[in-house]
């Protein structure tokens, strides 16, 4: 459930159904689909990753160095029933945005279930307490209504357009503060 990285103990969560715990390199094939996954590309984006090689790199350069620099990062969202894994939620910290964000995607057979919901709630919940976090960001695309009635169930608020790096799409950023 915890892993420890450079100094940094990223800790795993439990909610009712589900079990979130930091990803590792084992994930390789579950991430390539999360990330392959047609929601996935038209919601959040193309990450480039088209080979279990790429996942494995796209987990090294991504959740497992942000748990070393920041001792926080995307989990694996999975099943307590049996293991199941569902998808990816979690605290990041991206070169464009000024404060770190909350992420999540799941699998479409999950949806409309609750498991976001409960999910973020217990993401949003550790960034809050264990790890001292103030102001959490999040942003969308612009037509992701899914994403954005689940931010405001988490009290999250509209905040303004952005455009995050050198992608020209616009995004909507809400914020949450403690």
């Amino acid at each position: 459930m915890n892993i420890s990285a450079d100094g940094h103990t990223v800790t795993g969560l439990e909610t009712a159904r589900l079990v979130l715990s930091p990803l590792s390199e084992h994930d390789a094939q579950f991430m390539l689909g999360v990330l392959n996954e047609p929601s996935f590309l038209r919601f959040i984006g193309d990450r480039g990753v088209r080979t279990p090689e790429d996942a494995r790199r796209y987990i090294q350069d991504g959740p497992m160095a942000s748990y070393a620099r920041y001792g926080y990062g995307l989990l694996r969202v999975a099943l307590k029933a049996d293991a199941t894994p569902i998808g990816i939620c979690g605290v990041l910290k991206r070169d464009g945005l000024p404060e770190p964000d909350l992420g999540f995607s799941l699998l479409p057979a999950y949806w409309s279930r609750g498991y976001a919901h409960e999910a973020a709630s217990a993401v949003m919940q550790q960034a809050r307490g264990s790890l001292g976090l103030g102001r959490i960001l999040a942003i969308t695309s612009v037509d992701n209504e899914s994403s954005i009635k689940l931010l405001g169930k988490l009290s999250f608020r509209f905040e303004r357009m952005i455009r995050v790096g050198d992608n020209p799409t616009e995004l909507r950023l809400f914020f949450s503060e403690p």
